[in-house]
């Protein structure tokens, strides 16, 4: 590994090694509170020198220079004062992908891939069976934030030759949000195959969509203040679901029937203790239609799904 400004110091002092900066940062951010201090003090090093993880693990003798030092300290500084290592370091990966984020928008998370996974496997269904190969299958991402999901989406289509045979949708109602959406789409290049629009939960143009995807604030409001010190420096309103965690979900609910073809499938991602409320709140909102939660890696409730009966 050869860290971006090094070899060499200032005045004839010691040169500092990626192992004793690491364990300097870990053990600072260990007495901050940190929970992750090893892997953060990795992450941040590895912004610092612009070298990969796996590099400065296994080059612990490797010089960094004073430059790199001072960024390392001040990222440092940072993380320890709360702010998520993410936004520090300006990235984040999502399934697969790198993604740029900032305080514009959430921090994707890795639940969160699984709303992806399940929205690529029905529109694969749905190429797959008999259909008008002149109509696009119409996909909706609602609260797309980063543009995480819709970018995932569109690239794994890509990947696979459906791109061409899908028409993306994209709103939020942050411009901020849209702005850095649109940022990111381009960094993978797909920025003229996604439809960003700022919107509150569907656009007002009357289009059905074959497919909805969400990831909609699902927080319960007064758990909020206990969550990890680094979720106060992201977009509150995008972690806020209200008082019992789905009152912004209930609204997109009330939109389904204008919105959804009438084959269509809602996937909305939900909180992990939200399963069972979920579809008693379907049930009450869309008489006849069906509600059913798939889970996550973990086994915890993570989307549901939801289509007419």
């Amino acid at each position: 590994m050869a860290p971006a400004d090094a070899p060499g110091s200032a005045g004839g002092a010691a040169v500092e090694t990626t192992g004793t900066l690491l364990r300097e940062g870990a053990e600072r951010l260990r007495a901050s509170g940190s929970e992750t201090s090893r892997l953060d003090a990795e992450l941040l090093l590895g912004h610092a020198v612009g070298a990969g993880r796996t590099a400065i693990l296994a080059h612990p003798e490797a010089p960094v220079g004073a430059d790199a030092a001072r960024r390392y300290r001040a990222g440092v500084e940072r993380r320890a004062a709360g702010e998520p290592v993410a936004y520090i370091r300006g990235l984040k990966e999502f399934y697969g992908l790198a993604f740029n984020v900032d305080p514009r928008a959430l921090i994707p998370r890795p639940e969160t891939e699984r709303l992806v996974e399940l929205g690529v496997a029905e529109i694969r269904h749905r190429l797959g069976a008999a259909r008008d190969a002149a109509a696009p299958v119409q996909l909706l991402d609602v609260g797309t934030g980063s543009g995480a999901v819709a970018v995932a989406v569109a690239v794994s289509l890509r990947g696979f030759g459906g791109l061409d045979a899908v028409r993306i949708a994209a709103v939020d109602v942050s411009r901020d949000a849209l702005a850095l959406a649109r940022e990111n789409a381009v960094s993978h290049a797909v920025a003229d195959r996604i439809d960003f629009a700022e919107a509150d939960l569907v656009p007002e143009d009357g289009q059905r969509y074959d497919v909805i995807l969400a990831n909609l604030p699902y927080v319960r409001r007064d758990v909020i203040p206990q969550l990890p010190r680094a979720t106060s420096f992201e977009p509150v309103g995008a972690l806020d679901g209200g008082p019992d965690g789905l009152e912004v979900i209930g609204r997109l609910l009330e939109r389904l029937p204008e919105t959804l073809t009438d084959d269509g499938l809602a996937l909305l991602e939900i909180g992990a203790d939200l399963g069972e409320a979920i579809v008693t709140l379907a049930g009450a909102r869309l008489p006849g239609w069906r509600c059913v939660v798939e889970a996550d890696l973990a086994g915890l409730p993570r989307v549901a799904r939801i289509a007419r009966g």
